[in-house]
């Protein structure tokens, strides 16, 4: 494994310690494939981040652990690291942990790592859970401030939260729902990553109230549980289709769109609307296509600047943002970014 940085550099980054680290670059035995994965990514890390290292402020360590889709985890991680020039003369490093699927008891153990090797702030997007909850408030004891991303985790005493105002993003969506719905229409197919991401709740509960306060003989068919990813997004569609022959809108708050899309056409449905989240690249792709109607989406460089100005105020680095919540952008077909 070709690297050019110092060992201890790359166990700081790879929150391993220096001997194992030492094992992983000599290809000792005894080392697991999580491991090696753990010091090829802080490498990767370190080979992105190199201006960091060469700064002459004040060094924060900054962990970004999320689970979601790769796709989206990407756009974090792109995100974050294009706003590190902003905050010249620190010197940030952030760390990345991401994984498609995580247990409560795989996030808690991530965090609870954390909390053992320290850290100067953490940005999290996870489930809101008993045993998450927990050890996010162990770390706030410790003096380890949390900022939650996109999906609030209450009542655990976090610095802020960044992202969507996820019920104001629900109801946004009804009302575009409603406007582009016909009289006769009866049928919306609605899709959460997991119900227990408290902010796609949120949209979801906001969704649904305000759809039927207009439309109250609308019938909403949930098939949510497969976290965003394609195959088990599919499985979850196919399984909520049984019997059904139309489906006049659907409003997806956890992707996987391209696999409703192919679910929805092998049932020989062709929904007339389709309202999805966030620009990654197959939202992008049948956006352009006109496969989806619009787009909810917010701006992921300003919402990592925002978390990282939270993180710093609290270390006394700057003034704390006055206003965390993301501006809810509308894209159709016709207005697709260039650089979203």
């Amino acid at each position: 494994m070709t690297h050019r940085f110092p060992i201890k550099e790359i166990a700081t980054q790879s929150g391993l310690s220096t001997a194992t680290v030492d094992r992983v670059l000599n290809e000792r035995s005894h080392v697991s494939p999580q491991t090696h994965r753990r010091v090829k990514d802080a490498i990767e890390e370190l080979t992105r981040q190199e201006s960091q290292l060469a700064a002459k402020g004040r060094r924060f360590f900054i962990d970004v652990v999320a689970e979601a889709p790769q796709r989206f985890t990407r756009q974090i991680q792109q995100a974050t690291e294009a706003v590190l020039p902003d905050f010249k003369p620190a010197a940030l490093r952030p760390r990345f942990t991401f994984a498609e699927t995580m247990s409560a008891a795989e996030t808690a153990a991530i965090v609870n790592r954390i909390h053992r090797r320290g850290s100067q702030g953490l940005c999290l997007k996870a489930r809101n859970t008993g045993e998450t909850r927990e050890a996010v408030r162990r770390l706030k004891n410790k003096g380890i401030p949390v900022v939650t991303l996109f999906t609030d985790i209450p009542d655990t005493q976090q610095l802020a939260y960044v992202g969507l105002n996820n019920e104001r993003a629900g109801r946004t969506a009804a009302y575009l729902m409603l406007k582009l719905l016909k009289d006769d229409d009866r049928t919306i197919l609605t899709t959460l990553s997991q119900h227990s991401f408290q902010g796609e709740e949120d949209r979801f509960r906001a969704f649904r109230s305000e759809l039927l306060r207009v439309r109250p003989e609308l019938e909403l068919i949930d098939a949510s549980g497969g976290g965003g990813l394609s195959p088990a997004t599919a499985l979850e569609v196919r399984d909520k289709l049984q019997g059904i022959t139309d489906i006049a809108g659907v409003y997806s708050m956890g992707g996987g769109n391209l696999a409703i899309l192919r679910t929805l056409e092998a049932s020989g449905i062709d929904p007339g609307v389709f309202i999805a989240h966030d620009l990654d690249e197959d939202n992008l792709d049948l956006l352009r296509a006109e496969k989806l109607s619009l787009v909810l989406y917010h701006d992921l460089r300003a919402d990592m600047r925002l978390a990282v100005r939270h993180l710093l105020a609290f270390h006394g680095v700057g003034e704390p943002p006055r206003w965390s919540e993301s501006d809810i952008h509308v894209v159709t077909p016709l207005n697709v970014p260039r650089d979203p």
